[in-house]
């Protein structure tokens, strides 16, 4: 009963994202590897559900293994320069007919509609077209790439076209050139392009690893662009298969990125749901790079309360935070202000008017995998800003855990004394807050 009670409020609270993610155009990177891994099946039955939900899929499909193995046993040798496939004459049809072949493979797997299968009923259209325009990358370093091309357009109102009639578009890592010719592109390439063309809403990269892990080996859910660049420096001074992967991936999201594609998540081929946990779970999974700022700042509204309470009830029930009835925080919701990331409230904070010249700073909550984010930072800089708007001369706060916290932000310690009359009163005794307070 318990694992069903979960299920339940898991699906339950996933209905923001579901909200938040309808007819948004999504890019999907499949790599080679990825193709190859066991769980792709398990990646289709989830790209299939968000098509359900309502999301536009672009899929680009990379074949790298898959070309090296086929030149192979053709008797060919694989040759790079600068981490790029040189693609002679005598390889290309090989390539054509290892993508192509992939293709084919990829669209069966997407006309699964058995009864005991997750994609009965889905009715799933896949449409293919030539929509990369390419041209040779030419001679480099002396050397000439031959038939290795590179973006020079992408057909985005074709593309377009068959996401408004329902239809998942994939691309693979072919490429058209005007004169007729096909190159050997980039998948990577083609899945930033293509995002960067359509203005998508995100560029999803899947990789073989977790994700970006700091020097502890521990994940690093959210990367800035600063961040990102760092990891990729040093990414590059590794040799192994899985830090080239990332490092093309995060290069990837950062090109995305300074192109107005703010939103890029690298999430692992090889975890099984992976891709559902990071896009309808608040914890996620795997790796974001974006430009989260103080757009996402602003009021609560009524509308706020059940996110509030959610994110707030971890800290009631530990004593960090007093406790509100959602009755109280339904007549108190316009003292509140929010960080929202994706439909989802991460952060809180509220100011209430106590006195005709004093505010007290309450309830600030971060939601975990967001500390030192400089969350809770904006939201008191906002706050403060209200105060002074409203004629309000100091703050105060009174925290049990936080001290150190409020005299950074250049509150000072005070006396129970200090607080406004009615505030004394009410002063719970049990608690022993501490109190601070800051002239404004």
């Amino acid at each position: 009963m318990t694992k069903n009670n979960d299920m339940i409020e898991w699906f339950r609270a996933s209905t923001s994202y579901i909200n938040a993610h309808r007819h948004k155009i999504f890019v999907v990177l499949l790599s080679g590897e990825a193709l190859a891994d066991k769980n792709f099946a398990n990646i289709v039955h989830d790209l299939s559900l968000l098509h359900s939900l309502g999301v536009k899929l672009v899929l680009a499909h990379g074949a790298r293994p898959q070309i090296t193995a086929a030149l192979e046993k053709a008797g060919s040798k694989s040759s790079y320069h600068r981490n790029l496939r040189i693609t002679e004459s005598s390889c290309i049809e090989t390539v054509k007919q290892t993508v192509g072949g992939l293709s084919i493979s990829i669209e069966a797997l997407f006309s699964m509609g058995m009864s005991d299968s997750p994609m009965h009923g889905a009715d799933i259209r896949l449409c293919r077209g030539n929509f990369v325009n390419a041209k040779p990358v030419g001679v480099h370093d002396g050397v000439d790439y031959h038939f290795t091309g590179t973006v020079r357009k992408i057909r985005t109102s074709a593309i377009e076209q068959q996401l408004d009639q329902g239809n998942i578009v994939l691309l693979s890592n072919l490429g058209y050139s005007s004169s007729g010719e096909v190159f050997n592109l980039s998948a990577e390439e083609v899945a930033t392009e293509t995002a960067i063309a359509l203005r998508a809403d995100k560029l999803i990269l899947l990789i073989p690893g977790e994700g970006v892990l700091d020097k502890k080996g521990d994940l690093v859910p959210s990367l800035t662009q600063e961040d990102a660049r760092r990891y990729v420096d040093s990414l590059n001074q590794a040799d192994d298969e899985d830090s080239r992967c990332l490092s093309q991936a995060l290069q990837a999201g950062l090109r995305a990125h300074d192109n107005d594609v703010h939103r890029s998540h690298l999430i692992s081929f090889k975890s099984n749901g992976a891709l559902l946990q990071e896009l309808f779970t608040r914890e996620g999974s795997g790796s974001l790079i974006s430009n989260d700022n103080f757009d996402l700042l602003r009021d609560a509204t009524i509308d706020d309360v059940a996110g509030i309470l959610k994110l707030i009830r971890p800290l009631e029930e530990n004593g960090t935070l007093v406790i509100r009835s959602r009755e109280l925080l339904e007549t108190e919701i316009e003292n509140f202000k929010l960080i929202e990331l994706e439909a989802t409230i991460i952060a809180c904070a509220a100011l209430y008017e106590t006195s005709d010249d004093c505010g007290e700073i309450a309830c600030i909550a971060i939601h975990p995998q967001y500390h030192g984010n400089g969350y809770g930072h904006r939201l008191l800089s906002s706050l403060e800003t209200t105060a002074r708007k409203n004629g309000l001369k100091r703050l105060f706060v009174l925290t049990t855990v936080a001290a150190h916290w409020f005299l950074e932000k250049g509150f000072a310690e005070g006396e129970l004394n200090d607080l406004p009359q009615q505030r004394q009163q009410l002063y719970n005794f049990q608690r022993n807050s501490k109190v601070f307070i800051k002239q404004l």
